[in-house]
């Protein structure tokens, strides 16, 4: 195979599916994510379109799981060319004095705990010359927003760290800030917005391709 490797996490619905299907033209797509029937449906989308796609329908909260994804990348393809972390949980807004012990659990370890375990899994995989992708969403501080803002704030923290760690040697690492779409975690926040004025997320991943690709 010659043509580049995008890992995407969390690629069945929403942006993640978006850039999977704007990268198909030029990449690979791995694409990760817990349902498998949407990840095979985004398989059906890429192949119309003339591409290809490996599904991983895997929880990226599982390190034994990831540590098999990766491993099998390497044995398979030896490298990684691109990873797009979109994989986000959106606990239900709440004051901060009653957020439930399993809504904080859960946006730590999807928000927070699994980003600390992919990177070292997945940096080896990008070597120097590629480039990893967090899309970032300040919510910190917000009222209401504390499980989803915290553990936001924590991964986006996480990937700065990284980025300036590797500024000289690679992988590049990017923090994208996408526009706000339609998407169903959105819905959980704003469910009385407008949704006809907001950006779909074909027009966001197209917005943020160039981003992505840029030298």
């Amino acid at each position: 195979m010659t043509e580049k490797l995008a890992l995407i996490t969390g690629a069945s619905r929403g942006l993640g599916a978006a850039l999977a299907e704007a990268l198909a033209p030029t990449h690979h797509i791995i694409a990760v994510a817990r349902t498998t029937g949407a990840l095979e449906e985004l398989d059906d989308r890429i192949k119309a379109s003339g591409g290809s796609a490996t599904l991983a329908p895997m929880d990226i909260t599982v390190p034994e799981a990831m540590a098999t994804l990766c491993r099998g990348i390497f044995d398979r393809w030896g490298k990684l060319d691109l990873w797009l972390h979109c994989a986000i949980h959106a606990a239900p807004l709440s004051p901060a004095h009653h957020v439930a012990a399993k809504d904080w659990k859960k946006s730590v370890d999807i928000n927070a705990s699994a980003p600390s375990v992919l990177i070292p899994y997945i940096a080896p995989l990008l070597g120097q010359s590629g480039r990893a992708v967090f899309f970032d969403d300040a919510r910190a501080g917000e009222k209401f927003f504390g499980a989803y803002g915290a553990t936001k704030a924590a991964q986006i923290a996480l990937a700065r760290s990284w980025q300036a760690e590797t500024a000289r040697t690679g992988p590049s690492v990017r923090l994208l800030t996408p526009p706000p779409m339609p998407t169903a975690l959105r819905a959980r926040f704003f469910p009385g917005e407008d949704r006809d004025a907001l950006t779909s997320p074909t027009e966001a991943a197209a917005e943020l391709l160039p981003q992505i690709l840029a030298d």
